[in-house]
C-alpha cells in the first residue's frame, strides 16, 4: 500500500482497492492505515471518500498527523472536512475550515515552534490556538509571543486567555458586525460548548458577504442570482469553470513573482516566515475596501465622478493601516532575525515596515478600483472581483517584500 496511488500503472484499480479497504475498516483502523501512508497517498484517499467519512478518520488520527495532512490540503478540502453540513446556509459554520495550528496548554514554546515549522511551509498560519483535553478553546498564541518568549515556557503561561471567537451557527451578517472593529486575519469558530470546530478567514467572510450584497440589487428588479440549487449541472459548469481557469492563471502570476526572487529567499531564509503575514494583511485590507465598494454600488451611493475620491480614500486608509501594522510586523521581524543571529536584522525589520505600507496601499486601491472597472467592462463585480483582488494583493505584498529585501540587503 505504500505505492503511489497516482502511478501510471493500474491507477484506477489501485485507487479502488485502497478506497474499498478504507471503507471496510472501523474508523480507528482506517485512521491507523491512512496514518501509515505517504502524505500524498493519504490526502488522495481522503479526497475520494465522502467528507463525513474523511472527517471521522481525521478526528481519529494523532494531532500531529492530522494537522500535517490538513496543512497540505487545499482550503476547499479543509472546508469540506470541517463540520459544515451541521450548520444552516448563511451561517459562519458554512464557511469555516478545519482547524490547524492547534496546541495543548502544556506544550512549550520550543515544542510549538518545532511543530509549526513543517506546517507553515504548506499553509498560511497566523495564530496558534490552544485547546484543553475536551478540545475547548482556552487561548490564542500570536507569533510575536512565540518570538519573545523563552523556549521552555509553556503556552498556558503566555497565551491570550478567553479569546474572541465566533459561533458556528451565527448568521454571517451578525458575525461581520461583531468583527467590524477587530480586523483579525483569522477567527476561531466554536460550537455552543466552546469546542474549537473550525477557523474562518476574514477575507472569506467579506468575500461571501459582498456576493450577497451584489445579488440584492438584481433581486429588486426581478433578476435573481445566476445560479440556484435547481440550476442544471451543465449551466453551473458554464457559470463556474471560466472563473476557475482564470483563477489558476492568476495563481501562476503570483507564483512567478515569488520564483523571480528564489535566490533572495535562499540567501535570506527568514523572509519565508513573514510572507504569509504580508499576504494575509494585504488581503484583508483589499477585501475591506472591496466590501465597502460593492455595498456602495449596490445601494447607489457611488455617483458618477466620485470614483476617484473613493480610490484615494481607500489608498489613504491603506497607508495609515499599513504603517501601524507595519510597525508591529517590523518589530517582530527584527526580534526574530536577531534571535536567528542575522546580521541584517534591523534592515529586515525596516523592509517589512516598508513592504506592509506599500502592499496595503495597493490592496486598498485595488479593492475599490477592481469592481468599478469590471462593472464598466460589463462583468459581474461580485463574481470576478475576488479573483483579481487576490492576485493583486499577493503580487503586491510578496513582490514588494522580496523586491525591497533584494535591493536594500543583497544590493
Amino acid at each position: 500500500m505504500s505505492e503511489s496511488i497516482n502511478g501510471p500503472a493500474s491507477q484506477e484499480a489501485r485507487v479502488r482497492d485502497l478506497v474499498s479497504v478504507v471503507l471496510s475498516l472501523e474508523t480507528q483502523e482506517a485512521a491507523k492505515m491512512i496514518g501509515g501512508l505517504a502524505q500524498p497517498e493519504a490526502l488522495g484517499l481522503l479526497r475520494l471518500i465522502t467528507p463525513s467519512q474523511a472527517r471521522e478518520i481525521l478526528g481519529a488520527l494523532p494531532d500531529k498527523t492530522r494537522q500535517s495532512l490538513l496543512a497540505c490540503a487545499t482550503p476547499e478540502n479543509r472546508r469540506q472536512w470541517a463540520e459544515q453540513d451541521h450548520y444552516p446556509e448563511g451561517s459562519v459554520g458554512r464557511l469555516m475550515e478545519a482547524p490547524i495550528g492547534v496546541f495543548e496548554p502544556d506544550d512549550t514554546v520550543g515544542e510549538t515552534i518545532e511543530m509549526l515549522r513543517p506546517l507553515v511551509n504548506q499553509a498560511f498560519i497566523t495564530y496558534g490556538f490552544v485547546t484543553d483535553p475536551d478540545e475547548k478553546l482556552v487561548g490564542v498564541i500570536t507569533m510575536r509571543d512565540l518570538l519573545f518568549s523563552e523556549k521552555d515556557r509553556k503556552l498556558k503561561d503566555i497565551m491570550l486567555g478567553r479569546p474572541f471567537s465566533l459561533k458556528a451557527d451565527s448568521d454571517l451578517v451578525d458575525a461581520m458586525k461583531m468583527v467590524l472593529n477587530r480586523h483579525f486575519p483569522v477567527y476561531p469558530v466554536c460550537d455552543d460548548n466552546g469546542k474549537l470546530v473550525g477557523l474562518l478567514r476574514g477575507q472569506e467572510m467579506f468575500e461571501a458577504q459582498t456576493i450577497e450584497l451584489s445579488a440584492q440589487a438584481g433581486s429588486m428588479v426581478g433578476v435573481e442570482k445566476e445560479e440556484r440549487t435547481s440550476t442544471s449541472w451543465a449551466q453551473s459548469l458554464k457559470f463556474r469553470h471560466p472563473w476557475l481557469q482564470l483563477n489558476l492563471l492568476t495563481a501562476f502570476v503570483a507564483a512567478f513573482v515569488v520564483g523571480m526572487f528564489e535566490n533572495t529567499i535562499q540567501q535570506i531564509v527568514v523572509l519565508a516566515v513573514f510572507l504569509p503575514v504580508l499576504a494575509g494583511q494585504s488581503g484583508n485590507t483589499g477585501c475591506q475596501a472591496l466590501a465597502v465598494t460593492l455595498r456602495g454600488m449596490t445601494l447607489g451611493e457611488i455617483k458618477s465622478g466620485k470614483e476617484k475620491f473613493l480610490i484615494l480614500k481607500e489608498s489613504f486608509l491603506g497607508l495609515i493601516n499599513g504603517a501601524l501594522v507595519g510597525i508591529t510586523a517590523g518589530l517582530g521581524m527584527y526580534v526574530y532575525a536577531t534571535m536567528q543571529k542575522n546580521p541584517d536584522a534591523l534592515m529586515l525589520g525596516f523592509v517589512v515596515f516598508l513592504a506592509m505600507i506599500g502592499a496595503c496601499i495597493i490592496s486598498g486601491a485595488c479593492g475599490a478600483l477592481i469592481p468599478l472597472v469590471l462593472k464598466k467592462l460589463g462583468a459581474d463585480p461580485a463574481t470576478a472581483s475576488s479573483i483579481f483582488l487576490t492576485t493583486f494583493t499577493d503580487v503586491a505584498s510578496m513582490g514588494a517584500f522580496l523586491g525591497l529585501a533584494t535591493i536594500l540587503i543583497l544590493k
